[in-house]
């Protein structure tokens, strides 16, 4: 089992990929200022609002918060893969309680 946790990076790295293309841009820019005071790269910032990350756990957990509002088909593939990569069940749901506002702008 892996210690997986959700740092305020990993957190940061979901809001970034749950709010893509849907801020306003003070709430782009205070997300800029958080990223750079975690330590965030520019580059890190643009992979995670393209639902992604350099980090493979980091990014194993974005793709089950995206997959949390795709539907019950994407979220049981993503979710099987977190499990098998180390994430616990804990974590999942939490991962997955992301997509409730205010982070998922989509609906």
């Amino acid at each position: 089992m892996s210690n997986f946790a959700i740092s305020e990076r990993v957190r940061l790295s979901i809001e970034l990929a749950l709010t893509a293309g849907a801020l306003d841009p003070l709430r782009r820019q205070q997300q800029n200022d958080t990223a750079k005071s975690l330590g965030m790269t520019g580059a890190e910032v643009d992979v995670a609002r393209r639902g992604s990350s350099f980090d493979a756990m980091t990014s194993i957990a974005v793709a089950l918060a995206l997959a949390s509002r795709q539907g019950a088909g994407h979220l049981a593939i993503a979710r099987e893969r977190a499990l098998r990569a180390g994430i616990s069940e804990e974590i999942c749901l939490q991962i997955q309680a992301f997509t409730i506002p205010p982070f998922d702008s989509s609906g």
